[in-house]
């Protein structure tokens, strides 16, 4: 029985993403040496630019990009310096909070031969900053993420997204810098996209008992490479992100109207798999010096009551299906927020470009908590971080004036 249907990109990650937790001090408040941050797209500060220009493909480097992050993109012009989105993923927005800056690791979109290192290093003053690790559709350990079924960035002789998996993240950024400094904060935010690899395969005939099985393992794999490749190499002050609820989004509704079994139960289904997946990691890094915050409690607080966050809805994605079609002609057609953008049109008029805005028309996307079917909205990554810098203070590794 079939519960389960994948667009080309916008399923990379699970859902709406918002935060509390536990914590504790553990020394006086510092700044910190640098932010970290490993996972997939949520946490993705523009890996796959490249596959956002007009043309889209066109040579790396070339303006203009008028997307790139799964979010509601904001074109700023296009000029030498500021040719992607200003500051919205919520790494980056605590990042600057702390006064610190942090650049995607790795740009491209296929295999090896089409990705470049640390794009940011061209300027000597963010020679330090390429550490915002994480990758639209990467999983915990393997690197057959979403879109990218071979691994190696090819899918049916056509380039693919990377989805370096978040083990090769961290063995990445160990190269780089030999060891973490105990005074980053680092951010680890993944095995969203383990939990739709195993509910697709539950569509393909995997026995649920199996893809519960597969979850556990990658939860597992996560807890060790926190405790052996991160805090083990020098990291003290480490936040674990625990899954939000994919079933509660629009993704989640598409699979069915509520008061059917059959869509019932896949949302059910799903909403046990992220579950069970927390429960493991929070188990395994009980007694470590890992912190957890909570994603899965303050979407379920977001969701019962959204206008305390400044929000009137929480159920439809801004960006429009159709809209993004029209603007990539053609080659998107699931609404990927990857190929969003939120800018007037006459930003795009002043460009000498077409109106590249994807979002519905007459709605004021700033008051979505959603961008697609899974990925928050610019206003949702503000509200998560606001929530973490919340926590960091909590946590006593910032100062609380900041």
């Amino acid at each position: 029985m079939k519960i389960f249907r994948r667009g080309q990109l916008s399923i990379l990650v699970a859902a709406a993403l918002f935060i509390a937790g536990c914590g504790g001090g553990d020394s006086t408040p510092t700044l910190s040496t640098r932010v970290v941050s490993f996972g997939d797209s949520l946490s993705d500060l523009g890996a796959y630019t490249p596959a956002t220009q007009v043309p889209l493909g066109q040579a790396a480097g070339a303006a203009p990009f008028f997307g790139g992050r799964f979010t509601t993109n904001t074109h700023t012009g296009y000029s030498a310096t500021s040719n992607t989105n200003v500051a919205n993923i919520w790494v980056e927005l605590v990042a600057s909070r702390l006064g610190r800056f942090i650049t995607p690791a790795l740009v491209g979109f296929g295999p090896v031969s089409n990705r470049r290192p640390c794009p940011a290093a061209a300027d000597p003053v963010l020679a330090s900053s390429c550490t915002g690790y994480g990758q639209g559709g990467s999983r915990v350990s393997n690197p057959a993420g979403i879109g990218n079924p071979n691994g190696n960035g090819i899918n049916a002789g056509a380039p693919a997204p990377m989805t370096v998996p978040m083990t090769e993240q961290v063995a990445s950024h160990l190269r780089a810098f030999n060891a973490f400094d105990g005074e980053d904060i680092v951010f680890v935010f993944g095995g969203n996209n383990d939990i739709f690899v195993q509910f697709g395969a539950i569509n393909q005939g995997l026995p649920p008992a199996a893809a519960q099985a597969n979850v556990v393992t990658a939860a597992n794999e996560l807890v060790a490479l926190v405790r052996d490749q991160i805090i083990a190499k020098g990291a003290k002050r480490v936040a674990v992100m625990t899954l939000p609820d994919a079933s509660a989004t629009p993704f989640g509704a598409s699979l069915g109207p509520a008061g059917n079994a059959q869509a019932d139960g896949a949302r059910q289904l799903l909403s046990n798999l992220s579950a069970q997946f927390n429960a493991t990691v929070l188990a395994g890094l009980n007694g470590t010096a890992a912190k957890i915050i909570d994603t899965r409690a303050l979407n379920a607080s977001v969701l019962a009551n959204p206008a305390s966050f400044g929000l009137t809805n929480v159920t439809a994605p801004a960006c429009n299906t159709a809209i993004i079609s029209a603007v990539t002609s053609g080659r998107v057609t699931d609404g990927s927020s990857l190929f969003c953008n939120a800018a007037p049109a006459s930003a795009f008029a002043a460009a000498g470009i077409p109106n590249l805005n994807g979002i519905t028309r007459g709605i004021d996307p700033t008051k979505y908590l959603f961008a697609d079917g899974v990925h928050p909205t610019t206003a949702g990554h503000k509200i998560l971080g606001d929530q973490v810098l919340l926590k960091l203070k909590e946590f006593g590794w910032v100062p609380e004036n900041l």
